[in-house]
């Protein structure tokens, strides 16, 4: 059974690890298909970077216990190999708990773990760490460790004796090196579609090669044999072919799942991509839009210097269909207000500026206020937030009905944290859904169905 690449804590060295098995792999020819824990976009794009199948999350939140093993195993029995990072801490899952946890991913799906910790400045108390995590839960089976930050003989040797009594397997001694340190940014690291540090792949499948065990790795990538899952099924949509759905995508919008994509085309919708950043209109053939997540603060004054893209949004508001998520909304504002205090001018379409605030992360509860394109009144939905940016000018529901050149706007749904009250968000009409909510639309029948009947409904009535 492939194994669950997990740590301590966040920033220990999981998604290092992860490219240096798959770099090494890579190198010799050997296919392997990885998994990212949680809603995260930018580990998976790093992962999905190199040559290797594309990453896919694995987010029990978001999806449910059935879809994730349904992903999982529908994805890794295609390659002999296969292997899943984690996210933050082993146990760290929803709020305080443990749910939707890397250890909640292992337990679901009898995945062994492999431990990569920091060991700068310790040695007799990694085994106290380590026998604390192997302790806390009976039912997880920590197979082998590699540390991380091991830069001299001596701090090796040191380690080997102090586990050399533990019912343990060191897999590897990771020293210190620029050359694999990913990237940086506020979200996380730098996707590789913003002009992140591209991965030296041939570096990397050689440092691993140096310093990992990997022929006794390669025992813990082994994909499962068995087809366990039952698959969702959409056949009975009804779906226009004719008119297309459009997709920003580009380096400023790319925070998407790649099943939505996937999902979309196997239930017989066509595609069409649409770049912002190369100030393109959106193809006439298409009747919706998708404008996902990623990084319109950092391209503000390219967006708005973008005329033809911002006038075939405005035009296409007419009468297509448009859903935008996070960045995705924020082009639909007035203005983008840079670190510097600049307003960059975006498409007008709602009336409010976006500007830089403190941090909104997490998983979010969902309840439908009205009866609209994506969520139905009551009806109780997930999702996930990841800005740094909030709205300003944010008008009522009363002002929206009196504000000239607007349609009726409200807003679609009540959001909460775990330890939040709900509270109003997004905004909705016939022909818009904008929010700052994350979705993953292929896991949720209802709401994609919702969501396509949207779309159907707009391509018999845009031309």
């Amino acid at each position: 059974m492939p194994c669950v690449i997990s740590s301590p804590s966040t920033d220990s060295g999981k998604t290092t690890l992860s490219l240096l098995l798959s770099c090494w792999a890579f190198s010799k020819g050997i296919k392997i298909q990885t998994f990212k824990v949680g809603p995260d976009y930018l580990d998976q794009q790093q992962l999905s970077s190199i040559g290797q199948p594309i990453c896919r999350n694995l987010d029990v939140f978001l999806s449910g216990e059935e879809w994730v093993q349904e992903s999982f195993f529908k994805h890794s029995l295609k390659y002999e190999y296969s292997l899943i990072e984690g996210a933050m801490g082993l146990f760290d899952g929803l709020g305080s708990t443990t749910y939707s946890s890397t250890a909640n991913i292992s337990k679901l799906l009898n995945a062994p773990i492999i431990f990569i910790v920091n060991a700068r400045g310790q040695v007799a108390s990694l085994l106290a760490t380590i026998r604390g995590f192997r302790d806390f839960d009976s039912e997880l089976s920590i197979s082998g460790i590699i540390f991380n930050n091991v830069n001299s003989d001596r701090h090796k040797k040191l380690i080997k004796e102090v586990f050399k009594n533990e019912d343990i397997e060191i897999l590897g001694f990771l020293p210190s090196d620029s050359k694999i340190t990913l990237n940086k940014a506020n979200l996380g690291l730098i996707s590789p579609m913003d002009n992140g540090k591209e991965i030296d792949v041939e570096y990397f499948a050689n440092f691993a090669e140096r310093n990992l065990d990997v022929f006794s790795l390669i025992k813990f990538l082994k994909s499962p044999q068995k087809k366990i899952f039952n698959s969702v099924n959409f056949k009975d949509l009804k779906i226009d072919k004719s008119k297309p759905i459009a997709i920003a995508e580009d380096k400023i919008f790319h925070f998407q799942y790649p099943e939505t994509k996937e999902f979309l085309s196997e239930i017989g919708i066509p595609l069409v991509s649409w770049s912002i950043y190369n100030d393109e209109e959106i193809p006439n053939e298409a009747s919706s839009l998708i404008i996902p997540g990623g990084f319109p603060e950092k391209y503000a004054d390219h967006i708005s210097s973008s005329i033809k893209s911002l006038n075939s949004l405005r035009e296409f508001r007419k009468n297509g269909f448009i859903y935008a998520e996070c960045g995705g909304m924020m082009i639909l504002g007035d203005y983008i207000k840079d670190e510097n205090g600049n307003n960059h001018k975006m498409s007008g379409i709602l009336p409010f500026r976006s500007s830089k605030s403190k941090l909104s992360v997490g998983y979010r509860y969902i309840e439908g206020l009205k009866d609209t394109p994506i969520i139905k009144q009551s009806q109780l939905i997930r999702g996930h937030e990841f800005h740094y940016w909030e709205i300003e000018n944010n008008l009522s529901e009363l002002d929206f009905e009196k504000a000239e050149n607007q349609k009726k706007l409200y807003s679609p749904w009540k959001i909460r944290s775990w330890e939040t009250e709900y509270k109003n968000e997004g905004f909705f009409d016939e022909k818009l859904h904008a929010s700052w909510i994350h979705l993953h639309l292929p896991s949720s029948p209802e709401v994609a169905k919702n969501f396509i009947d949207a779309t159907q409904i707009s391509s018999s009535k845009h031309s």
